[in-house]
């Protein structure tokens, strides 16, 4: 990649209140075209240069605050290495827990917490040092993937089926049977939240409740000053499941949509595994490459702002995710840009090419069990989602919760081992035969014509391929 001072030249375009390139940072592809240049990177690491960047700054993690601040000091090369925003947002994360007020940047949050006298406004200062001829795909790719605008070729495809007013048995015979994803509208207009959850109104009405902000948990006041300051690539998504524990009216000004009414996870009463979130997030914020768990489907309701969805069937591993044999974990190496900077055009020309919409105030997506998707916030957005299990999909969680290794995939419960048991039994008290007729039903479904002929001249004598 070679860029000048202009990224449009690339095609890409970066956000208006982007900051200019941290420290003069440059691809190393303009190193090439710059005769007689040589990497500072390398000169200031010295021996140290033969190390990737990735595992230059894996060993700046292992130090604290103060130690990468007299790191920095020693060559124009650890300065930009030791500036890297990811390095401080885990010292702030690991040592606040989420106490703390988001001032600018992580490096002058962790300064002003633990170094009340330093005078910050010369680190503020300091931070826009430019050193000359220093090159790193790595450092310059995580700048531009937390500058850059989602570019209108991203936005454009919109291939999902929208349905607005559709009766509960044509959802059920159309979408939930075939597992097929739908945008539902009109069915969240009687929704208080959907004219009340402006931010004035969540930030009183929620006061000093703690929500679950990645591996912290923060005010939601302090979460909004976080989200209106940073510029990061991977920005913090508020995704709490006890939302409506916490503050009960936020529980009682939604309804769960006719469409997905039955649960049968309810049997299991305050045992079972976490089922419902807010979610809120600035722009550029959002959830990378996942199946939802316990092979459960899931609808989500987005009350503010607008999401950006691509969803793959199951059958189709997105490009760039890795999950293991055993489907126990999923690897996906890259932020959702980087995701959509690489991947995003090749999935044009695939035969089975993945159904994307951008979801709105006031709409819902269904996302059947078992559909990859990833989802970004394309401004600051408050949504409501829901995972549930429906007789037409029981017979599917019963058989992933009885895999070996469904304890590590098990979201929110506190008896892992036993989920399955406790369900099954639960499920048999509550509803008799259910499970027996669905297989039987199931099993019947799975033959096929030719298995289900029977030449009466030759007794049991059948067809089958």
């Amino acid at each position: 990649m070679h860029l000048e001072d202009n990224e449009e030249e690339v095609g890409f375009n970066l956000k208006s209140s982007a900051p200019s390139r941290s420290h003069g940072v440059q691809p190393l592809g303009n190193l090439y075209f710059n005769p007689g240049a040589i990497n500072s990177r390398n000169i200031g690491l010295g021996t140290l240069q033969i190390l990737s960047d990735e595992l230059v700054l894996e060993i700046l993690g292992l130090l604290e605050g103060t130690q990468l601040g007299v790191l920095a000091t020693v060559s124009k090369s650890f300065y930009v290495f030791t500036s890297h925003e990811p390095l401080w947002r885990n010292l702030v994360l690991d040592n606040l827990k989420g106490r703390f007020f988001y001032n600018r940047s992580w490096k002058v949050t962790d300064i002003s917490t633990f170094h009340p006298s330093f005078d910050v406004s010369r680190s503020a200062r300091s931070s826009g040092l430019r050193v000359r001829d220093f090159y790193s795909d790595y450092l310059f790719q995580s700048w531009l993937c937390a500058n850059l605008e989602m570019k209108p070729e991203w936005l454009e495809r919109d291939n999902i089926i929208r349905k607005r007013g559709i009766s509960v048995d044509d959802f059920l015979t159309n979408f939930e049977e075939p597992n097929k994803p739908v945008l539902l509208e009109g069915c969240m207009d009687n929704w208080d939240a959907l004219g009340k959850w402006d931010r004035d109104y969540l930030v009183n009405l929620c006061g000093d409740a703690q929500f679950a902000v990645g591996p912290v948990k923060m005010r939601l006041d302090d979460y909004f000053s976080y989200a209106d300051q940073v510029k990061e690539e991977r920005p913090l998504y508020l995704f709490d499941p006890k939302f409506a524990e916490k503050i009960p009216t936020l529980g009682s000004e939604y309804d769960v949509p006719v469409y997905f009414r039955e649960d049968l996870f309810s049997v299991l009463g305050n045992r079972r595994p976490d089922y419902r979130w807010i979610i809120i997030g600035p722009a550029g914020s959002g959830s990378s490459f996942h199946i939802d768990p316990n092979s459960t489907s899931a609808w989500n309701a987005v009350i503010r702002g607008s999401k950006k969805w691509i969803l793959f069937p199951p059958d189709v591993v997105p490009p760039g995710v890795h999950p293991s044999p055993d489907g126990a974990e999923v690897a996906c190496p890259v932020s959702i840009i980087e995701w959509f900077m690489n991947f995003y055009d090749a999935t044009k020309d695939w035969k089975k090419r993945p159904i994307e919409c951008i979801c709105k105030a006031g709409e819902v997506i269904f996302v059947p069990n078992g559909w990859w998707h990833l989802v970004i916030n394309l401004e600051e957005s408050v949504a409501i989602t829901q995972n549930y299990v429906s007789r037409r999909n029981l017979l599917n969680v019963l058989d992933f919760l009885k895999k070996p290794n469904a304890s590590k995939l098990v979201s929110g419960t506190t008896d892992r081992i036993n989920l399955y048991e406790n369900f099954k039994n639960a499920i048999e008290a509550s509803f008799p035969g259910t499970i027996d007729g669905l297989r039987l039903k199931a099993k019947q479904k799975k033959m096929s014509f030719w298995d289900s002929v029977t030449d009466s001249k030759v007794g049991a004598f059948k067809f089958s391929f």
